[in-house]
This record gives structure tokens, C-alpha cells and sequence, in this order.
């Protein structure tokens, strides 16, 4: 078990990796089915319910990590939360990303979403909300997902992962405390 890399492998013409992790499963594998149906560049896509990965000298270069947390669920969150540190610092510039689920149900504390939005910020990574209960939500969440990957994987010309975050990173409402970088 090691630390994950973004740079440990070259990358491939037309192709790009994304890994998604997620403690309950119950999201990854459709929102994978309708990643892998993109047909302007390859797609491969790689599932984890946690970090760290175990060796795998044939596993492709991971262009996007995606963590799916699932607001009814603490475990969710605490799992994404321990996976965070297998990953290189490396991955938190352009190439990291968060994905929550239900936060539309009533029985979700506002604490958690707090949570994640506060982790999302401290991290510089995207905060993307996904629908997935219904197949139009799973569709919207891999065509965002899409487009963040191909940014990420360099597919984009004059278009930087950095650049990405920059436009997607989340704002944290006035009445929460903002991190500082002194």
C-alpha cells in the first residue's frame, strides 16, 4: 500500500482514468456505466471504496480522483475523509474532486454538508451535488464528471486542471469561518 501519484505513469493519446471511490457503492457503478459509454475519448474508469490502493504495477495512470459521499451516511464521510491522506499533495491541483449525494433529504444535518463543503474548501477541490436516484441525475453527474476528467487528463488544449478548480471550487456561505493561509 503507497501513496497514490498523479505523475507515477505517461499518459495515453485520447484515453483518460478516473477512480471513484465510495464506502457504500451504491452510486459508482452507474454513474461508471455512463462514464464508460463516452465516445470522443477512452474512458477508463477504476472503483475503490477506499484509499489506500493496494500495488498494482498494470493500473493505468489516474488522471481524476472522485470522492462520492453520501450525506444520510457519517461512515461515508469519514471513510472519503480517511482516504484523503493515501493521496499524493499532488492530486489537490486539478486533479481531485468531491461528489455528494442526497443532500436534498430532509434527515440530512446541516453539519455534514457543512463538513464537506469546509473540506472541499480547505482542499481546493470541486464540490459537485449529484442526483442518484433517477437516470437523468446519473447522466448529469458523469457528463460534469466528463468534463472536469478530460480537463484533468489534458484533452483540453489551453486548458489547465488548476484553471478548473479555480472556476468550480465551492463558496462557503458568510456565516462559516473561511480558512486562512497565513
Amino acid at each position: 500500500m503507497s501513496l497514490l501519484k498523479p505523475f507515477s505513469k505517461l499518459p495515453g493519446l485520447n484515453t483518460a482514468s478516473i477512480l471513484l471511490v465510495e464506502d457504500e457503492e451504491q452510486f459508482q457503478q452507474s454513474l461508471a456505466d455512463v462514464l464508460v459509454k463516452e465516445t470522443n475519448v477512452t474512458v477508463t474508469v477504476r472503483l475503490a471504496k477506499s484509499l489506500p490502493l493496494p500495488m498494482d504495477e498494470s493500473r493505468p495512470r489516474i488522471d481524476l480522483v472522485v470522492f462520492i459521499i453520501n450525506l444520510t451516511s457519517e461512515l461515508s464521510f469519514q471513510s472519503a475523509e480517511a482516504s484523503l491522506k493515501y493521496l499524493d499533495p499532488g492530486y489537490f491541483l486539478g486533479k481531485a474532486c468531491f461528489m455528494v449525494t442526497n443532500a436534498r433529504k430532509a434527515s440530512v444535518p446541516t453539519e455534514r454538508v457543512d463538513a464537506v463543503r469546509k473540506l472541499a474548501t480547505l482542499l481546493h477541490c470541486p464540490l459537485l451535488f449529484a442526483e442518484d436516484q433517477t437516470s437523468e441525475g446519473v447522466i448529469g453527474a458523469a457528463e460534469r464528471l466528463l468534463t472536469i476528467l478530460k480537463v484533468s487528463a489534458g484533452l483540453v488544449p489551453m486548458t489547465t486542471a488548476l484553471y478548473l478548480s479555480n472556476l468550480t471550487r465551492c463558496t462557503l456561505p458568510p456565516d462559516i469561518d473561511q480558512p486562512s493561509f497565513d
